[in-house]
């Protein structure tokens, strides 16, 4: 090779070929991901302006700092002059595209400085965040301020209440522990909030997707509004797949909230309520129907408000104290009472109860086990009477009630054929 050319290519340690080739690459990827989209959604910065951005993020990161933050300036004043004439033209603002703007060039600079994770999973999150704009609108519309005050009360349950909580034990027993109780009570409401915000913004895709998603806030008032509603429209045979599917939500529920806080007690537990929540499904797929696409709208109030939260939060106390009681003075037999009236109120409280015990070693892994597996088949057999009660539905309340029997023979199988395996090994 000539001695010019070789000297061009030359490599230098600053600058090794190949990783320099895979940083500009990701840059322009980068850029190339979220101009797509601004592009798809119509705007006059497109593919190719913000991957020239994100290509000159990763260039300039590899210059000395004046010239990255005369690139950086230059970008900003792009984004002002963008704004300035949308403004005199439209009397609109594109702030949304300007930050995009801004922002890849940011991503591009990472990835020339060698941040190659962080602004690859920062432009795909940006990407997702911009393409959601149509539910993002959506859902504003419609937000209520009492779901307003549940957003506020989540943030002043997390980061105001949990640091003044005591972080030991109030009593000699060790069973109430403050702090540690109350990040059980965060997370389980956190959990039933983020439920309720997708039940806000998909439970009118169908009766099936409306009674899955009310199931994972609370099943017993799902199924109650379900029993109500369907059968005033009409959807009689919707309602039986309703009923079984809010079940299947609630299994799958109650054995997240037993891996969150005592994952050994879960792994004894998901064989039983996978066996209970398949028999429920195959019942509701059998059922299934034209109705079942019906649009219905579900009025579940938010499970996250001072009441609802200090509810249960003193339910959780109650069954956590009087379980670990039970246990200590009648075994296993007093957890399982327990469980199986904290199943009638609150199969969410009683799991999460269980497993806070488990987890500091008040009851075994077996025994918070099987405590969630009696409160989910309790909470199970609380829908018989609201299908009862309703005249329109008695025709179906056989049907229900042969469903779960099957569901509770089946995860009573479960459990002696698990026990039996165990008892081999």
């Amino acid at each position: 090779m000539h001695p010019v050319i070789e000297a061009l290519h030359a490599e230098s340690a600053q600058f090794p070929p190949f990783i320099t080739a895979v940083k500009l690459a990701v840059s322009i990827a980068i850029g190339l991901l979220i101009g797509f989209e601004r592009q798809w959604s119509h705007k006059d910065f497109g593919v190719r302006t913000f991957s020239f951005t994100a290509l000159l993020g990763g260039l300039t990161a590899l210059m000395p700092l004046p010239v990255l933050l005369i690139a950086f300036a230059g970008v900003v004043g792009l984004a002002i002059v963008l704004n300035v004439r949308d403004i005199l033209s439209s009397r609109s603002v594109e702030g949304t595209t300007s930050l995009a703007l801004i922002l890849t060039f940011a991503l591009g600079t990472l990835s020339g400085e060698g941040h190659i994770f962080t602004a690859t999973a920062s432009a795909i999150v940006i990407t997702w965040l911009l393409s959601l704009k149509p539910q993002f609108r959506a859902f504003a519309g419609g937000v209520t301020p009492e779901e307003i005050r549940s957003a506020l009360l989540l943030g002043l349950f997390g980061f105001v209440i949990w640091p003044l909580l005591p972080a030991g034990p109030l009593d000699r027993w060790g069973l109430f522990r403050p702090r540690e109780a109350w990040i059980t009570v965060l997370v389980v409401a956190s959990i039933g909030f983020v439920n309720y915000i997708l039940l806000r913004l998909y439970g009118a895709k169908g009766v099936a997707l409306t009674a899955l998603l009310g199931g994972l806030v609370n099943s017993t008032a799902t199924a109650a509004e379900l029993s109500t509603t369907l059968p005033a429209a009409g959807l009689l045979g919707a309602t039986f797949v309703a009923v079984l599917l809010t079940s299947v939500a609630m299994f799958v529920r109650n054995i997240v909230l037993l891996g969150i806080f005592a994952p050994q007690a879960a792994k004894l537990a998901i064989a039983p309520l996978f066996v209970m929540s398949s028999i429920a499904a195959w019942y509701a797929w059998r059922g299934r129907s034209s109705e079942d696409a019906s649009e219905i709208k579900l009025t579940l109030g938010s499970p996250v408000s001072l009441g609802k939260v200090v509810r249960f939060a003193c339910l959780f106390v109650a069954i956590q104290i009087l379980g670990a009681a039970a246990s200590k003075w009648l075994g296993g037999a007093g957890l399982l009472m327990i469980s199986i009236i904290g199943g009638t109120v609150s199969s969410a409280s009683t799991t999460a109860a269980a497993a806070h015990l488990s987890a500091h070693g008040n009851v075994s892994s077996q025994e918070a086990a099987v405590s969630t597996i009696a409160t989910s088949m309790v909470s199970t057999l609380v829908n018989l009477p609201l299908i009862y009660r309703n005249r329109r539905l008695k025709p179906m309340f056989s049907k229900v009630t042969w469903a779960s029997v099957l569901q509770l023979l089946g995860g009573v199988a479960a459990i002696l054929g698990q026990s039996f395996i165990v008892s081999r090994l």
